[in-house]
């Protein structure tokens, strides 16, 4: 058996390992690079597998980082089946055409106001594709074995976002693990990750690898983030990722109000797809923490705003709220019009609540950056900036060791680091070296490893 490393290695992104057997081939996790345009140009670049002999494709979650290839796959030929859990298949019915849509919108936009080089700037792939690319998805519960080929394997649930699994496969007489995003031991609002069986090689994130997250209250700091803005007459920005992130905040900020820990304020989010995420996690009550009660608690105090419209009244809007709005990483989406508008105001505080891709705006402005380019004009920073730490949905280097102590893992299992920086990769790797029995190394780009 042989793996190749075709993306989330020596980076956060792109995530694509394919494995190989005499007979067969599978394609674990189909994800989009991000950040640096260095980066981004992969998702150009041809993909160097012959898409007619590709048997399957096994998704971990829903993120674009590890799912947001797959219209670019259809789009050149790929028509079988894609395997994720059945809350992955709802989430990608979302996200996949929303990523199409945003694609489309970016190029009109750059056509238009003639930003960039190309005379006729073409998405990677449109709203119509990704949409066709969801009829290839298969349902697959956790612990339900699927067979392709020569190939056995199932998902295991692994917190970080809903539907989010491992993915544990065997072939050949080895069994191997793909971690894929390992959620946090003692999560505000995801169960927390279930141990791994004994395993040949387990290919292990590590976003986090050379990080703790801080022991602080993230309820205390948010608050404290939000009173002293009001106290000054400001409005918080929050960028926010559709799946997982948006719903936390949502909870967050509505437990703070009912504790009148701060003031009852308007909070609006301005997502559309985040919206629907929403709706989506309701309806699995068993993957999270959250009560039905609580979950009909949110959507009375939460004001969404789904259309353009409603968005754009929100710029005129001068008394204190908080707006969660798409990206992340600001890399796109409805917070860059916010951007433009209250970036430059001293009296606006933006919360990062989570990880920042090296090479995005919100990476830059977390390190201090006095300007952004947004839509082809550089923006002056004046706000405030802030980093919620305790909010991530990735387990740090200590919560990846206590859950690999608390796997079945036997000394000298091989450990191959993915999906993460190559610093964070690096500090892992030598930690974990000084720490347990394991064999531990860095996966790197289009390296193959044979088994």
């Amino acid at each position: 058996m042989n793996i190749v490393f075709l993306g989330g290695a020596e980076t956060v992104t792109g995530s694509k390992f394919l494995v190989e057997t005499d007979t067969t081939r599978v394609l674990v996790d189909c994800g989009l690079f991000q950040g640096y345009k260095w980066l981004r140009r992969r998702n150009r670049d041809p993909l160097p597998v012959d898409i007619g002999s590709l048997d399957a494709v096994i998704l971990t979650h829903a993120h674009l980082d590890h799912s947001g290839y797959l219209p670019v796959l259809y789009k050149r030929g790929y028509r079988g089946p894609v395997f994720a859990h059945p809350a992955t298949v709802e989430l990608c019915g979302i996200m996949l055409a929303d990523s199409g849509h945003i694609q489309e919108e970016e190029a009109r936009f750059c056509q238009r106001h003639k930003i960039g080089r190309h005379e006729k700037p073409e998405p990677l792939y449109n709203q119509d594709e990704a949409n066709a690319s969801l009829t290839l998805f298969q349902s697959l519960g956790y612990e339900q074995p699927m067979t392709i080929g020569d190939i056995r394997f199932h998902l295991q649930p692994v917190g970080h976002i809903l539907g989010a699994g491992s993915v544990i496969l065997e072939a050949e007489g080895k069994r191997v693990g793909f971690s894929g995003d390992v959620g946090r031991l003692d999560d505000i609002f995801m169960h927390a990750p279930k141990p791994l069986p004994a395993l040949d090689l387990l290919l292990l994130e590590s976003t986090y690898g050379n990080r703790l997250h801080r022991a602080e209250d993230p309820f205390a700091e948010l608050a404290e983030v939000i009173n002293s803005t009001v106290e000054g007459g400001g409005r918080v920005l929050i960028p926010s990722f559709a799946v997982g992130r948006a719903q936390v905040l949502q909870y967050m900020l509505d437990r703070l109000m009912r504790e009148q820990r701060i003031p009852k304020l308007p909070v609006y989010l301005d997502s559309p797809m985040a919206i629907d995420v929403s709706e989506i996690y309701w309806n699995y009550p068993e993957q999270h923490k959250l009560s039905q009660q609580e979950c009909r608690s949110l959507g009375q105090s939460t004001i969404y705003t789904r259309s353009v419209d409603a968005s754009k009244e929100l710029l005129g809007q001068t008394y204190p709220h908080i707006i969660i709005a798409g990206s992340g990483m600001a890399t796109g989406g409805r917070i860059l019009h916010h951007f433009k508008k209250l970036l430059s105001d001293h009296k606006t505080t933006v919360i990062f609540a989570g990880y920042q891709a090296g090479g995005t705006r919100g990476a830059k402005m977390v390190a201090g950056a006095e300007t952004v380019k947004i839509h082809g004009a550089w923006i002056p920073v004046k706000a405030r900036i802030e980093m919620l730490d305790g909010l991530s949905a990735h387990a740090d280097y200590g919560e990846l060791e206590q859950w690999l102590q608390q796997s079945d893992l036997a000394a000298g299992t091989a450990i191959q680091l993915v999906h993460g920086e190559p610093e964070a990769s690096e500090t892992f790797r030598d930690y974990l070296r000084q720490h347990t029995s394991y064999e531990v190394d860095v996966a790197g780009y289009r390296t193959i490893l044979r088994l």
